[in-house]
């Protein structure tokens, strides 16, 4: 299971995305990293902008509060996710939840 990494500011999780693909999923674990497919060219920062957007949307947590602080033009993203420590623990199990299902 990829490392989900607490800090100050909330919990940052590394994402492989696999760009253009037939739909957006999340699809389990990919060496060190969490694996996503989206729809999205790697052109122009979509695949970024909908990376973002479908995490948002999958974990139920506001767009504004995901941030890429690493790996803008490499396929692996360093996310960080902004909440306190109540939110980062109920976020922290939904994240395992999302993705463990996946990869079994």
């Amino acid at each position: 299971m990829p490392e989900l990494i607490k800090t100050s500011q909330g919990i940052q999780i590394q994402v492989w995305v696999q760009p253009r693909s037939s739909r957006n999923m999340l699809a389990g674990v990919h060496g060190d990293s969490f694996k996503l497919k989206l729809t999205a060219p790697p052109v122009g920062g979509q695949a970024n902008a909908l990376c973002l957007k479908y995490l948002a949307k999958q974990l139920a947590w506001p767009r504004t509060a995901l941030e890429i602080t690493a790996g803008h033009s490499s396929r692996t993203k360093h996310i960080l996710i902004r909440c306190n420590e109540d939110e980062c623990n109920k976020l922290e199990q939904r994240i395992q939840m999302l993705f463990v299902k996946k990869s079994a």
